[in-house]
C-alpha cells in the first residue's frame, strides 16, 4: 500500500501476498548497544515535511501538524563504525498528554511499501485514541525519502510475473530473471546484502532510541506483520500495544510471494465471477459465474497469442496480465470489485483486438508494471525478499511447480509459481528469522484473505499463546482496521490501543 492508488494496487498485491512455503532458520540476539550508542543518542532534527510546492504528500502533513526527520542508521549493523544511510520518519505528536502512551510506529507492508503517510489516515480511525499516541510513519530503509535504492529497470513487474503458457514463453522468463538481477548488481551490489527485514527491524529500535522511548507501539499491515514479529525476536520486551493486521507466519515468507495462495486467489476469482455475473447489465462480462470466468479464460487467451494493445503505449502480455487479475482480488469490497469488473471489460475488447483507451486507474497501473515508472518500487520489493530469503532451487523446478498447479490454478499457479529474480541473487547475508519466542499482540485477520492466509493468522496465534486473534468471518479482504469499514474490528482494534488490555479471548466479527 503506497500513497499513490496504482502503486497500492500492485505494491498490496505484492505485501500483502506473502504465502510461501520456506522454512526460516535462524535467530539472532540483539545489537550491542554500545557501538550504537551514537546512533540511540542522536540528536532528531524535526522539520517541516514538503519539499516543495508540487510535494502533496508534504503539505498534508504539514497541514496535519505534523513534522518529519532524518534518522541515520549504519548501513551494516555489524560494522556500525562504517557507512551510514538515512531512514525518513514522520511524527503527529500526542496531545492527551495527560494520557500519552508513547509512539505507536506505523508500517503499510509491501515489502517496501512507503509509510511516512500513515500518521494521516490511520489517525482518522483511531479516533480521539491517536491523542494519546506519537504517530510514527517511517519509510525504511532504501524505500521513498529514506536512503534511495532504484536498479534501473525498464519494467516494474517483478517480483510478481507470471511463466506463461508454454517452455518457451517461461524461457523468456528465465531470461528476463537474470537480467534483472543482474542489473541490480552491477547499480547497488554494495548496499544489496543490507537490504533486508532484519536491518530494517533494527532502524526501528534506532528510532525508538532516537525518540527517548524505551519500548514501541506498533501497528502494520501485510508485510508489515512479519517486521513487527521480526522486531519482538531481535529486540525482545521492547514493544508495548501491538497489532498486526493481515498476518504473515514467518515460515511461510519467501521469494516466490504467491506460492501457496492459489487456492485462495482462485476462490475470491470464483466470488468476483458471481458479484459480476448478477451485474451483467452494467459490465457485460456474463450472465453466470462460468460467463465471467469465460470471459477471463479468452483475455488470458488472448494475450498468450499476442499482447493486448491498451491505447497508444502499453501491450499487455502473458506475463504480466494476470497481476493485473490478481491486483484487484485483494478486496470483497463493492467499490473493489466494481473497479476489477470495469478493466475485465476494458480487457476483453482489448482481447478481441478492439481500439481501447485505459482508464486513468489502469494506464497509472499499467505504467507502473510496464515502464520504468515502476523500477525503484520493484527494486526494492526485490531486494527485501531476495536480500532475507534468496533460494538456488534450479530453474526447472519452478516449471515443473507451475505445470503441476496450472490445471487447478490456471490464473495463479503460473505466477505463485514463476521464476524470479531470487534465484539469480546473492545469498543472504544473514539466515531468515525463526521464532521462538511469545509476545502480546493483537493479530487482525479475515478467513478468506488471499494474500497473507488466514492459516498464517492461526500459526502466530499458536506461537504466541499471549496473543489474541481478531477474525472476520467469510470476508475475502486483506487489511481490515480503517480498510474494511468493519466497526466492530476498528472498535476492538481502538479499545486495545486506548487501554493496553487484550481480550480476554479471542474475538469474531462478521464481514
Amino acid at each position: 500500500m503506497s500513497t499513490s492508488r496504482h502503486i497500492k494496487a500492485f505494491v498490496a498485491c505484492a505485501a500483502v501476498l506473502a504465502a510461501t512455503a520456506t522454512t526460516a532458520t535462524a535467530t539472532t540476539t540483539a545489537p550491542d548497544p554500545a557501538p550504537l550508542a551514537r546512533f540511540h543518542d542522536q540528536h532528531v532534527d524535526w522539520h517541516a515535511c514538503a519539499l516543495g510546492p508540487d510535494d502533496e504528500l508534504g503539505q498534508a502533513l504539514d497541514a496535519a501538524g505534523a513534522a518529519c526527520a532524518d534518522i541515520t542508521v549504519p548501513l551494516d549493523y555489524a560494522n556500525p563504525g562504517g557507512r551510514t544511510i538515512t531512514v525518513a520518519i514522520s511524527r503527529l505528536k500526542a496531545t492527551d498528554t495527560a494520557h500519552r502512551v508513547g509512539p505507536l510506529l506505523l508500517n503499510d507492508g509491501g515489502p517496501a511499501g512507503p509509510s511516512l503517510h500513515m500518521p494521516l489516515s490511520k489517525s482518522e480511525v483511531m479516533g480521539e485514541v491517536a491523542d494519546r499516541y506519537d504517530l510514527i510513519g517511517m519509510d525504511p530503509r532504501f524505500v521513498g525519502r529514506s536512503t534511495p535504492l532504484d536498479c534501473g529497470w525498464n519494467l516494474g513487474s517483478a517480483p510478481l510475473r507470471s511463466a506463461g503458457a508454454d517452455s518457451a514463453a517461461y524461457r523468456e522468463e528465465v531470461a528476463v530473471a537474470r537480467r534483472l538481477a543482474g542489473q541490480c548488481e552491477r547499480a547497488h551490489g554494495d548496499v544489496l546484502p543490507y537490504v533486508t527485514t532484519r536491518n530494517t527491524a533494527r532502524d526501528m529500535d534506532v528510532i525508538r532510541a532516537a525518540l527517548g522511548a524505551d519500548t514501541l507501539s506498533y501497528l502494520g499491515y501485510s508485510y508489515g506483520t512479519y517486521l513487527g514479529e521480526v522486531y519482538t525476536q531481535l529486540f525482545p520486551g521492547r514493544t508495548d500495544r501491538m497489532v498486526l493486521d493481515g498476518v504473515m507466519s514467518p515460515a511461510r515468507y519467501g521469494p516466490t510471494l504467491l506460492r501457496g495462495a492459489e487456492a485462495a486467489n482462485e476462490g475470491a476469482l470464483r466470488a468476483w465471477a458471481s458479484w459480476a455475473a448478477a451485474r451483467h447489465g452494467t459490465y457485460g462480462l456474463g450472465t453466470t459465474r462460468g460467463q465471467v470466468l469465460a470471459t477471463v479464460r479468452h483475455i488470458l487467451d488472448a494475450a498468450a497469442q499476442e499482447p493486448l494493445r491498451i491505447g497508444e503505449e502499453y501491450l499487455l502480455d502473458e506475463h504480466v496480465l494476470p497481476s493485473v487479475f490478481i491486483g484487484g482480488l485483494g478486496s470483497d469490497l463493492d467499490e473493489r470489485r466494481a473497479d476489477l469488473a470495469g478493466t475485465v471489460r476494458l480487457l476483453a475488447r482489448a482481447a478481441d483486438r478492439e481500439p481501447v483507451e485505459p482508464s486513468e486507474a489502469l494506464a497509472g497501473q499499467l505504467e507502473f508494471l510496464l515502464t520504468g515508472a515502476g523500477s525503484a518500487s520493484s527494486s526494492q520489493m526485490t531486494a527485501i525478499i531476495c536480500g532475507d530469503v534468496a533460494e538456488r532451487r534450479g530453474v526447472g523446478s519452478y516449471w515443473r511447480a507451475v505445470e503441476q498447479s496450472r490445471e487447478r490454478f490456471p490464473l495463479a499457479g503460473p505466477l505463485a509459481n514463476n521464476i524470479n529474480p531470487c534465484e539469480f541473487w546473492h545469498r543472504p547475508a544473514e539466515a531468515p528469522t525463526a521464532l521462538d519466542n511469545d509476545a502480546p499482540a493483537l493479530l487482525v485477520a479475515a478467513t478468506g484473505d488471499p494474500r497473507t492466509l488466514y492459516a498464517g493468522a492461526e500459526a502466530m496465534r499458536e506461537q504466541w499463546p499471549s496473543s489474541r486473534l481478531l477474525t472476520v468471518e467469510g470476508a475475502r479482504q486483506h487489511g481490515l482496521y480503517g480498510e474494511y469499514g468493519n466497526a466492530c474490528v476498528d472498535e476492538r482494534v481502538n479499545a486495545y490501543l486506548r487501554t493496553g488490555r487484550l481480550p480476554a479471548h479471542d474475538l469474531t466479527c462478521e464481514a
